[in-house]
C-alpha cells in the first residue's frame, strides 16, 4: 500500500507525462513514431513528415519525451551500420507503450500506420525508410 505522499508523487509523475506527450508538437511525433512501419524513424524522416517544424524542435521535443521516458533513442550497432545509412532511431520505450496504453492513447496505431504508408516519400526518405534497424 502507498503512502498519501507516495501517491501524490505518482500523480504528479503521471499529470507530467501526460503533460509532456499531449503537448501538440510531441503527441504529433508520438503518432509518427507509431505510424512508422517499423516503428523506429530517424530524426530525417521525423523532420520530413513534419515539414512545419524545424529539425532543432523536432530534436527538443524528443528529447522531452525521452527524458519523460516514453520514447528511447536507439542506435543500431556499430558492426551493422553502413555509409550515408542512418544509425539512430526513435521509438517508443516499453514504459512508454505501456502509460500510452494505460490512458488509451494507443487506440489508432494501426490507423497511424495506414495514413504513413500513404505519405509520398522522397527517395532518400525511402531509402533511410529501409535502412537496417536494431533488434528491440
Amino acid at each position: 500500500m502507498s503512502t498519501p505522499d507516495e501517491a501524490t508523487n505518482d500523480l504528479d509523475t503521471v499529470r507530467e507525462r501526460l503533460n509532456v506527450v499531449t503537448q501538440e508538437t510531441r503527441f504529433s511525433l508520438v503518432q509518427d513514431i507509431l505510424g512508422h512501419p517499423s516503428g523506429l524513424p530517424t530524426l530525417k524522416e521525423l523532420d520530413y513528415v513534419n515539414p512545419s517544424r524545424s529539425q532543432t524542435t523536432i530534436r527538443q521535443h524528443l528529447d522531452r519525451l525521452v527524458a519523460a521516458g516514453i520514447v528511447e533513442e536507439v542506435e543500431l550497432p556499430a558492426d551493422r551500420r553502413q555509409n550515408d545509412l542512418p544509425y539512430k532511431f526513435y521509438g517508443i520505450s516499453e514504459a512508454g507503450r505501456r502509460f500510452l496504453d494505460d490512458h488509451k492513447l494507443l487506440r489508432a496505431e494501426e490507423t497511424l500506420r495506414e495514413i504513413y504508408a500513404r505519405v509520398e516519400k522522397t527517395a532518400k526518405i525511402e531509402r533511410y525508410e529501409s535502412a537496417p534497424r536494431p533488434d528491440r
